[in-house]
């Protein structure tokens, strides 16, 4: 049987070294590779970072799974016993360019259901927490329950491409309600963006395609402060596959769904 205290105190210890290395980086020369698209980065502190990871998880809890971004993880198909799903470095090309607006994501499962998230901003040193049934926490502190708030007041975070000729949305759906919210944002990291969400910075936020390390964690950290996370069909999102991710305060979800999405 996990010991889910124990796990936890050693998931933020991981963490905070994983971090500290990260920020011991800035002053040295990375190697810059590329995925699928020359905007699609991979560094050497990404794939660092996660084997970190992978090796301090099969060490201590040989009988877990883990899915991460770079591929140190497990090749999976099903969620069984705990899983750890992983993104090492989410936002690398801000922490490439910027320095800043990056983090490290982990969702901890215990089959399907999200048990465990963890999100930390390394240069704001911000842990984003939340454990399932047990509310959602920054550095410790509770993080309320997230209120309604109409269209007009919101701060939407949704990437520009969105609203331009691409190939996943006609960008005529989305416009109207770029027009109509109080502000849009984009920080170029889901794992920052849904965290925003948590805390109350952010209202919602919106893509057409992440990986499930980039949701894991934040889909536990948002639904235990009360907010909704689907796709952008309203479906709940599936931790084994890509998916568009939309996420919202509560009735602010529905309102966009039902008034710009599936108009």
């Amino acid at each position: 049987m996990t010991n889910w205290i124990e796990l936890d105190q050693n998931v933020r210890s991981w963490i905070k070294e994983a971090g500290e290395r990260i920020r011991t980086s800035f002053d040295s020369e990375l190697s810059i590779k590329t995925k699928s698209n020359r905007n699609d980065l991979v560094t050497d502190m990404d794939e660092a970072t996660e084997k970190y990871f992978t090796e301090a998880i099969r060490h201590t809890y040989p009988d877990h799974q883990i899915m991460g971004e770079e591929g140190f993880g497990d090749d999976l198909h099903t969620l069984e016993g705990v899983t750890w799903i992983i993104d090492p470095i989410d936002g690398t090309m801000n922490f490439v360019h910027q320095q800043r607006n990056f983090a490290i994501s982990i969702g901890i499962y215990d089959g399907a259901v999200g048990k465990l998230g963890y999100i930390y901003d390394v240069v704001h040193d911000e842990l984003y927490f939340a454990s399932k049934g047990e509310g959602a926490f920054m550095n410790g502190q509770r993080l309320p329950e997230l209120e309604a708030v109409p269209v007009e007041d919101a701060i939407v975070a949704l990437n520009a491409l969105w609203v331009t000729d691409n190939k996943r949305i006609d960008p005529s759906v989305l416009g109207p309600l770029v027009q109509r919210a109080r502000g849009i944002r984009s920080y170029g990291s889901a794992a920052i963006e849904m965290a925003y969400i948590a805390a109350g910075r952010l209202d919602a936020y919106l893509t057409m395609r992440l990986a499930p390390w980039d949701f894991a964690a934040g889909k536990i950290l948002i639904e235990e402060v009360g907010g909704v996370v689907t796709d952008l069909e309203g479906n709940e999102l599936d931790p084994l596959k890509k998916s568009s991710v939309f996420v919202g305060k509560p009735e602010l979800h529905q309102t966009i769904l039902n008034t710009y999405i599936k108009k």
